[in-house]
């Protein structure tokens, strides 16, 4: 048996946390006299409650934590604070019911940006400013994750990113000392952000709040029209650079910190994320002048924000490019896969994994051609391991296989075919919006039926934690040890 214990205690040290991080918008309504302070406050209460029950009645040492306590943890961690984290919402005016509440929580700490919510723009300051809370919690989270959990776990081809003298055995001491590091850069990175944002335009509010989702590349906004509210060309510009900062591995940002800036122009993932950007770009800008849709300089504008919000799966958008045609479509569902480079705030695939693929089959190809040669796949001029080329390709086939069966449960509730392969599409990979009418950039997830949106929600979580780290819990064989 698996000794919870260190997990429940690690699990009650979130949930606290996430209870002091409910004071902050409790805070703000107060200062503007909404009632919904009194909200906050309960849900804090509650949260803090049971985070300090947990952590008083599961003391105990924590050097000695297993790999498969880790895997528990990671996925007991994302649950639990969806779940507290729904409690605002479930109890703020709004009034969503808990299945709706549930979605735009796990949306939110997943940053997957889907939301469920009408009129954003009457809505209390705190439930906009709780929303930018949880996509920015679960945007620092998930880059402490992918550094100095996932490639312990050897999840997915992860392990080519181990950190040296990582000890597998006592994975918390060392990750604490890599969450440090991350999370000054992350707050620094949010700080010149909202100086950024509030510097193009919008107010102190807004820009705070865009700040935070913005480079957890999450895609909650502050109102029903996202960034497109704001018709600025200043703010897409500024908010396109902001996302891109966010897609980047922060390890990297640790290195320049140092003086060395050369792993940031030598590393292959971040050369092959902005080739992809650039290409898809350039693509969408042509067919949107080709087409007579706008002018050279609008139709660069609108294509670097919307392909940027895409691709790194943050989900704002300035335009519905729903309107832009077909082939604009196919461009954008294909880069809802892509997403950007491991350790960083993006979603989907990762470069990295497309890259390992791409290499591998490479060197099949030579092996066929010339069946006597010894050819080895490479990835930043090292060769990759049997193993790591082995956990992308199963990645890659469980990819497929969730997808495939996630886009049949949400046909199964009576969603149209667009409607069910784009939305398990941008569930799976985190994006946000999907495509068509319904989920497309202009609408929103509130009218699909409970049953659709507890799919997605799954989805997200499976999307958001990498498939294995979720699906080894459903082997027997993982809890007899």
């Amino acid at each position: 048996m698996i000794e919870l214990r260190p997990v429940f205690f690690i699990i009650g040290i979130l949930i606290t946390v996430l209870a002091i991080a409910m004071i902050i918008p409790a805070i703000v309504d107060a200062a503007v006299g909404h009632p919904d302070w009194l909200v906050f406050s309960k849900a804090a209460a509650v949260t803090l409650f049971t985070g300090v029950s947990m952590m008083l009645t599961t003391r105990s040492r924590l050097g000695n934590f297993s790999l498969r306590q880790a895997f528990v943890m990671t996925n007991l961690a994302w649950f639990v604070i969806a779940v507290f984290g729904a409690l605002p919402f479930t109890f703020s005016e709004l009034e969503l019911s808990f299945t709706d509440a549930f979605f735009e929580s796990m949306s939110g700490v997943t940053t997957t940006g889907a939301t469920v919510i009408v009129g954003l723009d009457f809505a209390p300051p705190g439930i906009l400013l709780w929303r930018a809370i949880l996509q920015w919690l679960g945007g620092v989270g998930i880059i402490v994750m992918a550094v100095a959990i996932l490639p312990v776990l050897q999840v997915g081809g992860m392990q080519m990113f181990r950190v040296e003298a990582f000890d597998t055995d006592k994975v918390l001491p060392r990750a604490a000392q890599i969450a440090g590091g991350i999370s000054i850069i992350y707050v620094f990175l949010t700080a010149v952000a909202a100086i950024l944002f509030w510097s193009v335009g919008m107010n102190t509010f807004d820009a705070v709040a865009h700040a935070m989702t913005s480079i957890a590349t999450g895609g909650f906004s502050t109102y029903d029209a996202s960034v497109g509210h704001f018709a600025n060309p200043a703010v897409d510009w500024t908010m396109s650079f902001v996302m891109v900062l966010g897609s980047i591995p922060f390890v990297l940002y640790l290195r320049v910190i140092r003086g060395d800036l050369r792993p940031v122009f030598a590393d292959a993932q971040v050369r092959w994320f902005f080739c992809i950007l650039g290409a898809a770009i350039v693509l969408v800008a042509l067919w949107l002048v080709a087409t007579s849709l706008m002018g050279p300089l609008d139709a660069l504008r609108y294509a670097t924000f919307n392909v940027i919000s895409v691709m790194t799966g943050s989900g704002f958008s300035t335009a519905d490019y729903n309107a832009w045609g077909s082939f604009v479509l196919s461009i954008m569902f294909v880069l809802m896969f892509v997403g950007g480079c491991a350790g960083s705030t993006t979603c989907g695939i990762k470069i990295f994994r497309l890259q390992v693929l791409h290499s591998t089959a490479r060197a099949q190809l030579q092996r066929l051609m010339q069946p006597n040669g010894v050819f080895f796949p490479y990835y930043n001029k090292k060769p990759i391991p049997e193993a790591v080329a082995s956990s992308v390709m199963s990645f890659f086939f469980l990819f497929a296989v969730c997808f495939a069966l996630l886009t049949i449960g949400l046909g199964l509730t009576g969603l149209d075919f667009v409607t069910a392969v784009s939305g398990a599409a941008s569930a799976i990979a985190n994006v946000g919006p999907g495509l068509g009418d319904v989920i497309g950039p202009s609408g929103t997830y509130a009218t699909l039926p409970d049953s659709a949106k507890l799919l997605l929600s799954v989805g997200m979580l499976l999307g958001r934690l990498e498939l294995f780290t979720v699906l080894i819990l459903l082997a027997p064989s993982f809890w007899r040890g």
